[in-house]
């Protein structure tokens, strides 16, 4: 199974910026379908951001409704890593956030990383 570790999280004010990261374990990270997730206090996990390996060097990004906008996700496939760069956070947003890894377009993976904490203040 791919190994999985976020970082990046952190103590923002709302309308403050933070960039998430994620490093996966694998040597065809370059077609992994990655995804960021996060779950709220007392809340289910909900889907955020997906990026997507289609063809040769070919990705799509998708983004939930609630995010669209102020989140991008993005990818280095040399350093294995993909990022979420987060602007105009929002009390909302506040959350462990972490990212899965779909090696074979089957699903998202049942491991999940440790996430990191993202605390944003009103």
């Amino acid at each position: 199974q791919v190994q999985l570790v976020e970082s990046g999280g952190g103590l923002v004010q709302a309308g403050g910026s933070l960039r998430l990261s994620c490093v996966a374990s694998g040597r065809t990270f370059s077609k992994y379908h990655m995804g960021w997730f996060r779950q709220a206090p007392g809340k289910e996990r909900e889907f955020v951001a997906s990026i997507k390996w289609s063809r040769g060097s070919t990705y799509y990004a998708d983004y939930a409704d609630s995010v669209k906008g102020r989140f991008t996700i993005s990818r280095d496939n040399a350093k294995n890593t993909v990022y979420l760069q987060m602007n105009s956070l929002k009390f909302e947003d506040t959350a462990v956030y972490y990212c899965n890894a779909d090696q074979d377009g089957r699903g998202w993976s049942d491991y999940w990383g440790q996430g990191t904490q993202v605390t944003v203040s009103s």
